[in-house]
Order: C-alpha cells, then sequence, then structure tokens
C-alpha cells in the first residue's frame, strides 16, 4: 500500500470515530460538547482494546505521513470545528481532527476512570497522639484517625505534640491501563505539537478534584482577613484541623498528583515550538496548573496567622503550626521544590515557617511585657496565690515543654531595653536594680524563662503592698513563691533550664516570707506570755502583781482571738503548707501558753471571776489553731472556751 492509500485509510479510521465532522462548525461545536456524554469511547476501559489500538495506529500513521503545517497549530477542537475541517480536505484537517478526537478521550478517561479518592485512606497521615491534652484536645469534628504512635519524644522536651512520620503516601488516582492510555494519548498529541492543549484538559479536568479532595479535609477557602477577624477559640480548632488537613494534602493528595502527572507528561514535549508565551509550559506544567491554587489555598491560613495580631494565648498552637510546617518542608520540597514551575510553593512555605518563627518570638516578648505591666489594683482575698501566678508559671510549664522547638528559635537573651519596654509603667523603674541569675550553659530561652519569672516576683511585691495588714502580705507571698517552686519542681524540663542556684534562691525567698509571716502576727502573742513586767519587789509587797497579771491574760485573749478570727479567713490553699504551718504555730504557741498557765493560774484562781481572765485550755488553742488558714471565718461553736 503506498504512502497516500495508507494516508487514505488511517483517515477513514479517524473520520468513522470522530463527532465533529458535522456539515456546519455551529453542529461541530455542539457534538463536541455531547461526545464524551453520549458517544461511545474508545478508551473506555472495556475488554476489547482492538478499536482503540486500531485508532491510535491510525493517529501515528497520519502525523507521520501527513505534510505539517505550523500555521494551523492551536485548539485542536477550535480548529476541527472550522470549516476546512468539515470539508475533511488535507493532511493538517486530518492531524486536528485527530488531535481533536484524542483531546476527547483524554478528557473523558482523567473524569470517567478516576477512582473516588476516599479521604479515610488518608487517615494515618493525619492521625496523631496527643501525650498531653492540656489546650490541644481533638475534637470529634475532626478527621478520622487510625492508631500509630505519631509524636516524637525528646530527651529535653517535646518539639511539639503534633510530630509525623516523614513519609509520603502515592495512593493510585486511576487504574494502571488508564494511566498507560493517557500516556499514550498525550504522548502523541504532544509529539504532534499540542503538547500545551493536553496539559491544559489535564490541568482542567484534575484541578477540581484536588480542591474536592481539600474540602473534604476540612480546608476552607478563607482569605487573611476572614482568619484574622476569628475569635480565638474559633481559631484555635481550625489550626488544629489545619495541621491534620495539610499532612494529608501534602503527603496523600500532591504526591499523588505529581505521581500521575509524571507518568502521563514524563519526557513529553509539552510546549509547542510555534507558540510564544511569557512563561513557556514544562513536563511539571500539568501538575502545577492542577495543583496549585489549591496549595496557595492551603499555605494561606498558615500565613494569615503568621502575620496576624500577637497576644500570649497563641504561642503553643503557633508552635504547633511551626513545627508540622517544618515537618512537611521536606516533603513539600520532593513534591514541590525541583521544578522551576513549582518552586515558589516551595518558597512560599519556607517564608511563612521563617515569618512564623518571627511570631513566636514576638508572642514570648509579649507575654514578658503583659507580665511586666499587670498593675496592683486590688489585693486578692485572704492572701491566696494570684491569678497571674497560676497564670505565668503553667505558661512557663508549657515554654519548657516545649524546648525543643524554642531553643532553636530563642537565639538572643532579654536585652536592657526589652527589660524596661513597659514605657510610663509604675513598676518599671525599679527594675534596673533586679538581677538576671545566670548559671553555666544557661541558654538564651533559660535566660527569659527566668526573667519571667524574675519579672514575676516583683510584681507579686508590688500587689503584697496592697494589704494593709503586714502579715497578710507576708503571707500572700509565701504562698505565691512555694507555688512558683512547686511549679518549677514539678516540672523536669523547667527545673534544669532554671537550674539549681536559682531554685535555691527562690526556696530561700519562701522561707524568709514564712518566718516573716510567723514574727508579724505572733511575736505580739508570744510576748503576751513572758514573765516580764509581772513581777514586783521592794518594801513589804514582793511577788506578783495581779493586775498586770490579771492585764496580761486579757491581752493575750484579745491577741489570739482576734489572729483566730482573722487568720481563720486567710487562705492556704496547699493542704501540706496549711498544715505545716499549723504545726509550727502550735510547736510555738501551746509549750509557751502552758508554761504560762502553769506559773500563774493559781493566781488568777484564787481571785476573782477567773473565767474572765483564763478564758482557753491549751487543747482549745490547739483545736483554734486547725481554724487557720481555711479561707472563712470558723463558726461560733468552733470556738471552744474553758476555765482550765
Amino acid at each position: 500500500m503506498d504512502g497516500s492509500a495508507e494516508l487514505e485509510a488511517a483517515e477513514q479510521v479517524v473520520i468513522r470515530w470522530n463527532s465533529s465532522l458535522a456539515s456546519t462548525a455551529a453542529a461541530a461545536a455542539a457534538a463536541a460538547a455531547a461526545a464524551v456524554e453520549y458517544e461511545p469511547m474508545l478508551f473506555d476501559g472495556a475488554g476489547d482494546r482492538t478499536e482503540a489500538e486500531r485508532f491510535l495506529r491510525a493517529v501515528d500513521n497520519i502525523r507521520r505521513l501527513a505534510p505539517s503545517s505550523p500555521s494551523v497549530v492551536g485548539s485542536p477542537r477550535r480548529l476541527s470545528s472550522g470549516s476546512g475541517a468539515a470539508a475533511g480536505g488535507g493532511g493538517c484537517s486530518a492531524v486536528q481532527v485527530t488531535m481533536a478526537r484524542l483531546e476527547d478521550e483524554f478528557r473523558h478517561l482523567l473524569s470517567s476512570r478516576a477512582f473516588d479518592l476516599e479521604i479515610e485512606v488518608l487517615a494515618d497521615l493525619t492521625s496523631l497522639s496527643i501525650s498531653s491534652d492540656r489546650t490541644n484536645s481533638v475534637s470529634s469534628m475532626d478527621l478520622p484517625a487510625v492508631e500509630e504512635d505519631d509524636s516524637v519524644s525528646y530527651c529535653g522536651g517535646r518539639r511539639s505534640i503534633y510530630r509525623s512520620l516523614r513519609s509520603i503516601r502515592e495512593i493510585d488516582l486511576l487504574p494502571d491501563d488508564a494511566v498507560a492510555d493517557l500516556r499514550a494519548i498525550a504522548s502523541r498529541m504532544a509529539a504532534a505539537g499540542y503538547g500545551r492543549e493536553c496539559a491544559q484538559v489535564y490541568a482542567s479536568v484534575r484541578k477540581p478534584a484536588v480542591d474536592a479532595s481539600l474540602r473534604r479535609l476540612g480546608v476552607e477557602r478563607l482569605s487573611i482577613g476572614d482568619v484574622q477577624r476569628l475569635g480565638w477559640d474559633a481559631l484555635e480548632a481550625k489550626i488544629r484541623r489545619w495541621i491534620r488537613a495539610a499532612r494529608a494534602a501534602v503527603r496523600g493528595v500532591f504526591a499523588s498528583e505529581r505521581r500521575l502527572s509524571f507518568h502521563v507528561f514524563h519526557d513529553l514535549p509539552i510546549s509547542n515550538v510555534t507558540v510564544v508565551t511569557a512563561a513557556p509550559a514544562t513536563r511539571d506544567t500539568p501538575f502545577v496548573e492542577a495543583v496549585k491554587g489549591a496549595a496557595l489555598q492551603l499555605f494561606g491560613f498558615a500565613e494569615a496567622i503568621s502575620i496576624g495580631r500577637r497576644s500570649p494565648e497563641k504561642l503553643f498552637k503557633i508552635i504547633d503550626l511551626h513545627d508540622a510546617l517544618s515537618d512537611l518542608l521536606p516533603d513539600v520540597s520532593d513534591i514541590f521544590g525541583a521544578s522551576k514551575a513549582a518552586e515558589s510553593i516551595y518558597v512560599q512555605a519556607v517564608e511563612i515557617r521563617s515569618r512564623l518563627a518571627d511570631a513566636v518570638r514576638g508572642i514570648l516578648s509579649e507575654f514578658e511585657n503583659a507580665v511586666l505591666r499587670d498593675p496592683p489594683k486590688t489585693a486578692v482575698p485572704g492572701g491566696t496565690i494570684h491569678p497571674l501566678t497560676r497564670y505565668v508559671m503553667n505558661y512557663s510549664s508549657l515554654i519548657s515543654e516545649y524546648k525543643a522547638t524554642l531553643t532553636e528559635l530563642i537565639v538572643s537573651r532579654p536585652s536592657a531595653s526589652t527589660r524596661l519596654a513597659a514605657e510610663g509603667n509604675e513598676l518599671v523603674p525599679s527594675l534596673c536594680y533586679l538581677e538576671l541569675p545566670e548559671h553555666e550553659n544557661q541558654s538564651p530561652l533559660a535566660a527569659h524563662i527566668i526573667w519571667i519569672i524574675v519579672v514575676l516576683e516583683h510584681n507579686l511585691e508590688s500587689k503584697a503592698s496592697l494589704y494593709k495588714d503586714t502579715a497578710l502580705s507576708h503571707l500572700f507571698l509565701m504562698n505565691n513563691i512555694h507555688y512558683i517552686v512547686h511549679k518549677v519542681k514539678d516540672s523536669p524540663d523547667l527545673w534544669s533550664m532554671i537550674g539549681d542556684d536559682y531554685l535555691k534562691r527562690l526556696t530561700g525567698k519562701f522561707t524568709v516570707a514564712a518566718t516573716n509571716y510567723q514574727r508579724t502576727s505572733w511575736l505580739k502573742i508570744l510576748n503576751c506570755l513572758r514573765d516580764e513586767g509581772l513581777h514586783v519587789s521592794g518594801g513589804f509587797s514582793s511577788g506578783i502583781s495581779k493586775s498586770a497579771l490579771r492585764e496580761r491574760f486579757k491581752s493575750f485573749n484579745a491577741a489570739f482571738e482576734d489572729a483566730h478570727r482573722v487568720q481563720s479567713g486567710w487562705f492556704v490553699p496547699d493542704t501540706q503548707l496549711r498544715e505545716e504551718l499549723r504545726i509550727s504555730i502550735s510547736e510555738k504557741l501551746l509549750p509557751a501558753y502552758r508554761s504560762f498557765l502553769g506559773r500563774f493560774r493559781h493566781h488568777i484562781e484564787n481571785g476573782k471571776h477567773p473565767e474572765l481572765y483564763i478564758k482557753h485550755s491549751a487543747e482549745d488553742l490547739e483545736n483554734a489553731v486547725n481554724d487557720f488558714f481555711e479561707g472563712a471565718p470558723p463558726s461560733p461553736h468552733n470556738r471552744r472556751k474553758s476555765h482550765g
């Protein structure tokens, strides 16, 4: 068979399967629109592939035998519907008709043979193993998870609760035979100069599929403004969901899309030689066009967080976000970084991580200033632990748990300007006298934590001055410093960072506060039980002054009963400390009272109305001391009185 006859036979095969050979261009366009839906397709996944292979051979023959004409390169659908194609004349028309049919088959294959991507398949890429559920609890609305130890423990603290195995999970998006057919069609379209058109069809079909997958993963289409207007509770939940979705999107959806695109377009000439564009297409163009919008949408959320308002409550979620993105970056690099067309996505992810790191540093500085600026307002009732103390120490404990990341991000120590940054604050002038304790090999992060506690101590001293009762101000300091010490001891990470020397310094301050409380509160009472001033001598009368003794008993009773009434309303929340304080008081008070009572009670009992002076037995005092520091005045029936 000569070349002309072979070309004619090939054209007949193509014409028989081409739905666009209508009598008019309008009819051709209508037929083309309906072709995929209503007409039988060559590549439909059926068992008999005879016609499909015959058609591909015809395509090869037409491309080999038909004369080329660069002037007609363009959309095969548009060109094949023109008058020349409708007439069926010319080799170029045959090529255009062939490309139009292949375009339809390519689109149909991508649409009809694609698997319905089950999000549950990606669940193991989003699962979490949360060792601590303080602020990072997973909502029941989150994605399904499977049993997997997903967290990474560090001997020096956790980097984040969101740690994952660094593994890409490539999922088959189409059956192998469909991928082979796509490759066969794409290679012929590219060889005929229609590679760009083939890539456009590919992107037009896969882009909605990628977008749908991200929606099912919970990735919302939010602008930066939308994100920044969200309340913190809503935003916190969306960050948790984003972390999970991002891992599935990058390691599952994007990786699988890149794999499919590679199998279809690898080594094919995508650009049309005769078409000059500002951005020539490459073999990565189909993949990039399919996923770029979804990727920018995905990372846009993290970008909005990175440039949003900084406040202390956001720190740990932003660290989680930073760590999740850091964990994903090697995969993002593998998927996007090696391609010129896609590297902008990787560059954006790197820049967002850098901005998140800046946000972490800024929030830590803001937290320090917030502690500094918290003004003395109203004294907390009963000298109990101040809410600021609880907040700061719980926050510091969490900081220490994230020290693996924070040690990398916090690279400078608190500067003098940082320490005095609260312009116009009444606490600032005295801060210049505060020292920042240092120990050997102290990290910048450790210096920041110590500085936070130093500022907290200073603030507490200002708050203690609000109490009119000096003893209560000492009790307040004792309670709060005791809480600080125990929070440090309860957190090995925090203890190791601040060091034994500073902990001893804190313990010393606690001891001083406890001693000052007992001295200011009980010295006056115990002085009532001293002998000085009771003895008279000289002339005909020597011995005990009964009037002075009666006044001494009255003074003791009044002072103790006042202490009982007042200090029962004071509060020591730590059970062990409360009991130790009562024991310490009893050890000083009871022996002194028993001794005083033993030496002088007969002087009172021999006089008139002894019950007015000896109101309490030692047992009564012991029972009364047990009412102290309960945070509520004792009821009247708890006040025991005795004549001895």
